[in-house]
C-alpha cells in the first residue's frame, strides 16, 4: 500500500481506503496514554490558516482540534492554497462536513482499540519506510519532525499506526462487506427492468461550422467554404479516428475537443433534419451538409441504436461498481451511527 503524508510542505497521513486520514492531533482518553498527545501534524497552508489548536470536540474525552479539522477540509479541498483558501460560500458545509468526517475518523480509531485490534511490528516498519523516501535526505525529515512532533519518531509512528488501525477496521466492516457478486448484480438488474431502459438513440460524431450573429454576407460566404472543405475532407476519413481529426481542425461546436463523439443521443433530442438523415444511412457513413438555421452541420453515424432494454452483459461494467459504491456509502453510514450511539460526542 503506498502512502503520503503531509507534515509541513509534505503530506503524513496514510492514503488509505475508503478516506480514512491520519488527522488526530489529540491524545484519546480510550488509550490513556498521556505521552500520545501531539503537536499537531499539518501543511504549510494548514498554518497559513491561523490555526491554534483549540479544541472544535470531544468524543468520548478525546480532543479533536481546529488542527484537525483544517486538516480535514483540505482534504476535502485540496485546492485551498490555489484560491486563497476555501471559497467563503463553502465554507459553512464544508467546514461540517470535515467535522462529522474527524468525529466517524476517532470513533473508528476507538473502536478498534476496543477490539483489541493490532499492526504488525513489520506493517508499521514498512509504513515508516514510505514515510521516510518522501524526504529528500534525512535533515529535512529531523527538521519536520522536530517542528510537528518535536523530533519524535514515537510520535510518527503513533500516528502511522492509528491511521492502519482505522483502515483495517473499515476494510473489515465496510470495504469487504461491500463487494457485490454478479448474483447480486443480477437480481437487482432483474427487479429493475425499467432502469436499464432505452430510447431509440443516434451515437454521432459531428462538426458545425457557426458563424457569428449577425454575421455580415461576406463572413457567412466564408463560413459556407469553411464548411464545404470540412465536408469534403469528412466524406474522404475511413474510421472513427479519422473523422475525429478533422472535427477537431474543423468544428465549432462544443465536441470537437472530443473528436467531435457526442455519444449516442436520445433521436427526440435530435433536429428532425439531422433524424432524417440518420435514418436513411448505414454506420460508418458521412451525411451531406445540412443547414440549421445559420450553421452548417455534417456527421458521421456510428450506429443506430433501435430503442430496447440494455442486456446484463452491456451494463455490468458499470452496474458492478456503482451498486458497490451505493453498499459502501451505506455500511459507512451505518457503522457511524453505530459507533455514535453509544459515543459521548460534545461539538464544542
Amino acid at each position: 500500500m503506498k502512502y503520503q503524508f503531509m507534515i509541513g510542505g509534505a503530506l503524513l497521513g496514510a492514503t488509505i481506503s475508503c478516506g480514512a486520514q491520519v488527522v488526530a492531533s489529540h491524545a484519546s482518553t480510550i488509550a490513556n496514554d498521556p505521552a500520545a498527545a501531539t503537536a499537531p501534524i499539518v501543511s504549510a497552508s494548514t498554518a497559513s490558516a491561523q490555526v491554534s489548536g483549540k479544541p472544535v470536540a470531544r468524543v468520548n474525552g478525546a480532543v479533536l482540534t481546529d488542527r484537525d479539522l483544517v486538516r480535514e477540509m483540505q482534504a476535502i479541498f485540496p485546492y485551498a492554497q490555489m484560491h486563497n483558501g476555501v471559497p467563503k460560500s463553502m465554507e459553512p458545509e464544508m467546514r461540517q462536513g470535515a467535522l462529522e468526517m474527524i468525529i466517524f475518523e476517532e470513533l473508528l480509531y476507538q473502536e478498534a482499540l476496543r477490539r483489541k485490534l493490532t499492526i504488525s511490528p513489520e506493517r508499521t516498519k514498512r509504513a515508516e519506510a514510505d514515510f521516510r523516501k518522501q524526504f529528500s535526505s534525512e535533515q529535512e525529515l529531523n527538521q519536520v519532525l522536530q517542528a510537528e512532533v518535536h523530533g519524535s519518531r514515537q510520535l510518527m509512528r503513533d500516528k502511522i499506526r492509528r491511521s492502519l488501525l482505522i483502515e483495517d477496521l473499515l476494510k473489515s466492516d465496510v470495504t469487504a462487506k461491500a463487494k457485490v457478486s454478479d448474483l447480486e448484480a443480477r437480481a437487482y438488474y432483474n427487479r429493475n427492468p425499467k432502469k436499464f431502459q432505452h430510447p431509440e438513440m443516434f451515437s454521432i460524431q459531428t462538426i458545425s461550422i457557426i458563424p457569428p450573429e449577425n454575421a455580415n454576407p461576406e463572413v457567412v460566404k466564408e463560413a459556407r467554404k469553411r464548411a464545404e472543405d470540412a465536408l469534403k475532407q469528412a466524406k474522404a476519413t475511413k474510421n472513427y479516428q479519422e473523422f475525429g481529426m478533422v472535427a477537431e481542425r474543423f468544428s465549432d461546436d462544443d465536441w470537437h475537443v472530443n473528436m467531435g463523439d457526442r455519444k449516442a443521443v436520445d433521436r427526440e433530442k435530435l433536429p428532425p433534419p439531422i433524424v432524417k438523415a440518420a435514418l436513411a444511412m448505414k454506420p460508418g457513413q458521412v451525411s451531406d451538409l445540412i443547414q440549421l438555421g445559420s450553421a452548417y452541420t455534417l456527421f458521421r453515424l456510428n450506429a443506430h441504436i433501435p430503442a430496447g432494454t440494455a442486456s446484463f452483459a452491456e451494463v455490468k461494467p458499470k452496474l458492478v461498481p456503482d451498486l458497490q459504491k451505493a453498499k459502501n456509502e451505506q455500511l459507512r453510514t451505518d457503522l457511524n451511527k453505530k459507533l455514535r450511539k453509544t459515543a459521548k460526542i460534545e461539538v464544542l
